[in-house]
């Protein structure tokens, strides 16, 4: 028997795995997307590598808090 998921379910894992919420999926020198405090309203992203990973919990609904290379910090929305 396959364990059966609801919809929600399905989607709250899909965003987990896939946009930058783990941890474990984040690491020194990959390419992201962040969101920036200043552009919560907007939802801008900007692009960089990740110098340092801030959050220390394995899993963040938000996104996972980062410093970039280029001394920016924001929560990552895509990894690239």
């Amino acid at each position: 028997m396959y364990p059966v998921f609801n919809s929600y379910a399905l989607s709250y894992f899909f965003l987990l795995v896939m946009e930058g919420t783990r941890r474990a999926d984040v690491k020194p020198g990959i390419a992201v997307m962040v969101e920036l405090v200043e552009d919560k309203r907007t939802g801008r992203l900007t692009g960089g590598k990740v110098k340092e990973v801030l959050t220390t919990a394995p899993i963040h609904p938000h996104g996972i808090k980062v410093k970039l290379e280029n001394g920016l910090i924001g929560r990552i929305k895509q990894i690239i």
